[in-house]
Formats: structure tokens, C-alpha cells, sequence
């Protein structure tokens, strides 16, 4: 239940930032803070 909880809510945010950017550069920064998040999250 706790690792669904932690996936969806990573998603969610991940979803928020790409929303947030608006440039090809931000996405590619969005995408970068979200794979350092997950890796985060798994450790």
C-alpha cells in the first residue's frame, strides 16, 4: 500500500512539473529532478 501511495504521488508531482515548464529546457530539467526523486525514493 505504501509503495503505491509513494508511486502515485511521484507521478503526480511529475505530472505537475511538466505542466509547470514551458520551455524544451525545463522539461528536460523537470524530468532530471524527477529521476533524482525516484532514485531517492528507492533507497
Amino acid at each position: 500500500m505504501k509503495r503505491g501511495a509513494l508511486l502515485l504521488s511521484i507521478v503526480l508531482l511529475f505530472a505537475a512539473g511538466l505542466l509547470a515548464c514551458n520551455t524544451v529546457r525545463g522539461v528536460g530539467k523537470d524530468i532530471e529532478a524527477g529521476g533524482k526523486a525516484i532514485q531517492k525514493a528507492t533507497r
